[in-house]
């Protein structure tokens, strides 16, 4: 059926079983009455006592004029029944009624004339009442062009889910004409859509009669077969008057700018957070491998199913980087990182890190860097994949693993190029766009200066470890009575080297002196000026000071040093008395290991750090103290015992318990003391020095830095 020429629905389908009474008779309520050729009533439904008020007894045999007519309407009712019974064709209209209440109604009538098998001629008249009728008619004019004009999707469909009628919306919204879905499923007639989850949700409303409000659903048309579309959808049971079932209605919107504006805006802030993540993630410490491997890690999460980061091998050497269009035809790369989304085969044709490779000018990375512009791939074919992966059968291991698109951003910072950030997608469907390029970009240029900076401090950093262990100490001569065991060991890489030194200096009349310090800082500048004072140190123990004398001239030396302190303990040794003199500066105090005592620090006047008293002003005094042979003096730097998150008494309670075991040698005991008191990241450089009082004075000299 056409209806106004604006949707289409389908004829309801014709067959043997009756169905169940319902629908718009049973709302009309239609009255048929049958009158022979003298005006008298022969046939009488249930109806028409419903409509007129008069019993099937009442009515049956009465002229029908005087039972339902008033009397000035009784001429009138005779011709236009005479007309009839005379073949001169139907009537239809409006009548007033009188009701058997007494009242008059208007009712709607269809009177013609029938003929039985004998030539016999009666009148049928159908009637409904006419308010009835009337609000029936003005639902249909409002609802027929309604459904028709609704900018609405609408459609209706029977109990066995298949279309009877679809709006001119829907049709434009599926891309295909009503004649298309009238008589199918849903199923059937759109089969690019998640239908099970459709046709599942009807049902549900079928059986439950409870509607379905905003379901959504993301799928392409035949109208739009390029970009997805976002629709909401409704679902109503639909019921005739008397309860029963008669299928389910459909609105459906069409929502896809607003999907798409939601899901651009998630986006942002997708990359907002990914940005915001890679500030607080990536550039933790001043360490180049991990901050590479901090990046890579990133950006798999988000925006990359394979990531590889490869820095120029000129920028770890500590030269110039390139800077963007200035680079050579070939570049050698040193691989700092490789993250992967998932476990997967691709990781295999990356550069094993750790790993330089030279690579031509035909390689991306080397275009990267040579340009300093990014290279996007959207779709890799497998030429693409040759400039890709380091050699062949990387290629094919890359195709195997479905790589799809590639992206390349140069690592820039203070305007060089120190590398590149290559990007891979594999089992994440979508190419990379210009957006991604922005995203990577965006953290690239985050990531080179941690990067930078990361290499400009490990430079300093390994030109302060060298100069530092050029100033320590050598292993030390063989000196008169005492076993010497020592351990240097530097502030973890990402913290710095510092300026804690030790020295065993050889003395006239067979004396030692002991000298453990900390200079305040850390890198070149804490390790030039420990250097200073290691050598006045030793030019001033040459003139066999007492201990405190030495300190205060130290302390002198100290001050006129541009914004230095330090701490610094200070033990001469005279085997020939077995007597040891010892003054401090600020130092954490030694530890004295006697033969069938418990290990105990020696109370001893702290005195003041180097470089905060002045000649003549700083109370540093000596104390005097007697060991014999098996005794032990412990010297260290508070390296050894301060953390952060841990009080120093009890720190210095552990480091006297590991120390109460007298049948380790020395050189056991400082890798004890280190292995159970020393952080792997720790913020601070350690010196450790433990004299063994032998019992046959020289003795050998044993120890390494490490």
């Amino acid at each position: 059926m056409v209806a106004s020429g604006t949707f289409r629905a389908e004829p309801a389908p014709v067959g043997v079983v009756p169905s169940e009474p319902g629908g718009l008779l049973d709302v009309l309520s239609v009255a048929a009455v049958v009158l022979d050729a003298s005006g008298r009533i022969t046939l009488w439904s249930p109806q028409a006592q419903e409509l007129f008020g008069w019993s099937a007894e009442e009515a049956l045999g009465s002229y029908a004029a005087e039972l339902l007519v008033a009397d000035e309407y009784v001429d009138l009712v005779l011709e236009l029944f005479a007309k009839v019974m005379a073949g001169d064709g139907a009537w239809a209209g409006v009548f007033p009624v009188r009701h058997r209440d007494g009242s008059t109604r208007l009712v709607e009538f269809r009177n013609m004339r029938l003929q039985d098998e004998h030539g016999g001629v009666y009148a049928l008249g159908i009637a409904c009442d006419e308010a009835v009728l009337r609000g029936v008619e003005r639902d249909l004019a409002l609802s027929v062009p309604l459904v028709a004009q609704s900018p609405l999707g609408l459609a209706v469909l029977d109990t066995d889910l298949r279309y009877v009628l679809v709006n001119p919306t829907l049709e434009r919204i599926n891309g295909r004409p009503a004649g298309e879905h009238l008589g199918r499923t849903v199923r059937e007639a759109l089969p690019f859509l998640d239908t099970d989850v459709i046709e599942a949700s009807m049902r549900q409303v079928l059986d439950t009669g409870v509607p379905l409000l905003d379901q959504y659903a993301i799928g392409r048309t035949p109208a739009d077969p390029g970009r997805d579309h976002a629709w909401s959808g409704s679902y109503y049971r639909l019921e005739d008057p008397g309860g029963r079932v008669i299928g389910v209605a459909l609105m459906v919107v069409d929502v896809t700018d607003s999907y798409h504006a939601a899901k651009e805006a998630a986006e942002a802030r997708r990359r907002l957070d990914l940005v915001a993540r890679a500030s607080v993630t990536v550039g933790t410490t001043l360490d180049l491998e991990r901050t590479a491997r901090e990046l890579a890690s990133l950006v798999v999460a988000d925006l990359a199913d394979v990531a590889s980061v490869d820095v120029l091998d000129s920028v770890l050497e500590g030269g110039a980087a390139t800077a963007p269009g200035h680079g050579t035809d070939q570049a050698l790369f040193m691989a700092l990182a490789v993250a992967t989304s998932y476990e997967t085969a691709s990781v295999r044709a990356a550069d094993p890190v750790g790993e330089r490779t030279s690579y031509p000018a035909e390689r991306l990375v080397t275009r990267c860097v040579n340009t300093g512009r990014p290279v996007l791939v959207s779709h890799v074919t497998g030429p693409d994949l040759e400039h890709i992966a380091r050699d062949a059968a990387a290629a094919d291991l890359l195709a195997q693993e479905g790589a799809h698109s590639y992206l390349a951003v140069p690592l820039t910072a203070r305007g060089q190029v120190l590398g590149v950030l290559g990007l891979l997608r594999t089992r994440n469907p979508l190419p990379f766009d210009h957006d991604d390029v922005t995203l990577a970009g965006e953290l690239a240029t985050r990531a080179a200066i941690a990067i930078d900076n990361a290499r400009w401090y490990q430079h300093a950093n390994g030109t302060a470890l060298t100069l530092q262990r050029h100033l320590l100490p050598h292993p030390p001569p063989r000196v008169a009575g005492l076993q010497i065991a020592y351990r240097y060991q530097p502030a973890s890489a990402a913290i710095g080297i510092g300026g804690d030194w030790f020295d065993v200096i050889p003395q006239s009349k067979d004396k030692t002196a002991l000298v453990v310090g900390d200079v305040m800082g850390h890198g070149v500048h804490a390790a030039a000026t420990m250097g200073q004072l290691r050598t006045a140190t030793r030019t001033l123990a040459d003139l066999g000071l007492d201990p405190a004398r030495v300190l205060r001239h130290l302390d002198h030396i100290t001050s006129e040093l541009d914004r230095t302190i330090a701490t610094c303990v200070y033990a001469t040794w005279d085997p020939h008395r077995s007597r040891c003199r010892v003054a401090l500066a600020g130092h954490p105090p030694p530890v004295v290991v006697r033969s069938g005592r418990a290990p105990e620090l020696l109370d001893l006047p702290v005195g003041v750090p180097l470089g905060t008293g002045g000649l003549g002003r700083a109370d540093f005094e000596t104390t005097l103290l007697d060991l014999v042979p098996g005794d032990r003096l412990v010297l260290y730097t508070d390296g050894l015992v301060e953390t952060r998150d841990e009080p120093l008494d009890d720190r210095l309670d552990l480091l006297l318990s590991l120390l109460s075991d007298p049948g380790l040698s020395p050189e056991a005991t400082c890798d004890r003391l280190l292995d159970a008191l020393r952080h792997p990241d720790a913020a601070d450089d350690v010196a450790l020095v433990i004299a063994h009082v032998s019992p046959h004075p020289p003795t050998d000299v044993a120890g390494t830095p490490t």
